[in-house]
């Protein structure tokens, strides 16, 4: 791989990268150490990079692994806001009333995708947020396409049903 192959394949991942790895460490100074020694990984393997069919897929799955690893060694919960990810503004025709009630209901979202299991987490991270496709997921993830579907499904019936009891009840 050349230095121009770089700038254009590589390079433009680096913000989905940056948003994947803070969502799962939840510190803006470590996501950014993790994308910057995804970049040397791919640097210093360019030989074997035009191998990979999917060189995005690939490198969000040595984020995701480095992000895992750096959570061990630190033992540490996830602590992100959904805010700090998203652009939830609408334009200039939104009411402040809106605007409070949406930034509301963002961070309840987020409260509730922090609060699933990791996988389920990962996958709703990777799908509608980042929104890679099923398939991108299964090679980021080294997991099965009915495993992708099952996770998505389950973490978004919760959500879903944590929200309606949050809007509902006050829960």
């Amino acid at each position: 791989m050349s230095l121009e192959a770089f700038k254009t394949r590589v390079l433009p991942t680096k913000d989905k990268l940056f948003r994947f790895a803070l969502k799962l460490v939840g510190d803006a100074d470590e996501a950014r150490d993790i994308v910057q020694e995804v970049f040397i990984k791919v640097w210093n393997k360019r030989n074997e990079m035009d191998e990979l069919e999917n060189m995005e897929a690939w490198c969000m799955r040595v984020t995701r692994n480095l992000s895992l690893d750096k959570l061990k060694s630190k033992k540490r919960k996830l602590t992100d806001s959904l805010d700090q990810t998203h652009d939830i503004s609408m334009g200039e025709n939104i009411t402040p009333y809106r605007s409070t009630e949406l930034s509301d209901t963002m961070i309840k979202i987020g409260t509730f995708i922090s609060s699933l299991p990791d996988k389920q987490k990962q996958v709703i991270q990777l799908r509608d947020v980042e929104g890679y496709s099923y398939q991108e997921i299964c090679d980021i993830l080294e997991i099965d396409m009915n495993q992708v579907k099952v996770n998505l499904f389950r973490a978004r019936k919760s959500v879903r049903e944590n929200l309606l009891n949050a809007n509902a009840y006050g829960l």
